[in-house]
């Protein structure tokens, strides 16, 4: 059964959230500013803002492309150092989920090759490669930005944070793609780029 609930996170944003299995999650990217005691986590919009974050492993965020229209629709993109930051990424009841978290999300919807199509929302994707959003999720391709500053694969890529460091230098993540009816679980995910983030309730 699919249940339906609302919160109001950070900065006053309302956001929607549906519980599957026994887990409940947010239905959009995470889009705040600051931290959850009230501190400002700075935006960086050039390459060279980007840079500097990554080499001093400082939390940082963006908009794809630095457009607010693209955060409108898919949240923002953060880096790694923001969603390890011990003042709180998430808004109060809230947290990043670990990997094995996300692991129990595929497993409510049949495993990783089963749960792709279920997450990916049914517009919004590049070629037509929509998925059912029977599960509710609403996923949607936000892209990502390299260490670099690059931005890649906004309309054919979806990519978000887990908590979990998966090296020194990499933490774990999950994808969807328009290629794929399957979530991508990767440990791969270099902490110095900048995903997509989606809460999960504590």
């Amino acid at each position: 059964m699919v249940s339906l609930l609302f919160f109001i996170g950070a900065n006053n944003a309302i956001a929607q959230s549906i519980k599957i299995g026994e887990q409940t999650w947010a239905t959009k990217n995470l889009e705040v500013s600051s931290f959850r005691n009230g501190d400002a986590i700075p935006e960086a919009k050039t390459t060279t803002e980007w840079a500097a974050a990554a080499e001093q492993r400082k939390p940082a965020w963006c908009y794809y492309n630095n457009d607010p229209a693209n955060g409108k629709k898919y949240g923002k993109l953060y880096n790694w150092f923001a969603v390890n930051d011990p003042r709180g990424l998430a808004p109060k009841g809230w947290h990043v989920p670990s990997d094995a978290e996300w692991v129990t999300l595929t497993g409510n919807l049949g495993g990783e090759n089963a749960a792709g199509t279920q997450m990916k929302s049914s517009s919004g994707w590049k070629d037509n490669a929509n998925g059912t959003n029977e599960s509710g999720f609403e996923g949607l391709p936000g892209g990502s930005r390299s260490l670099k500053g690059v931005f890649a694969d906004i309309g054919a890529v979806g990519y978000w944070w887990s908590s979990s460091k998966a090296g020194p230098y990499s933490a774990w993540s999950r994808s969807l793609s328009s290629g794929s009816g399957a979530v991508g679980r990767a440990g791969n995910g270099f902490m110095k780029g900048a995903y997509s983030v989606r809460c999960l309730g504590d």
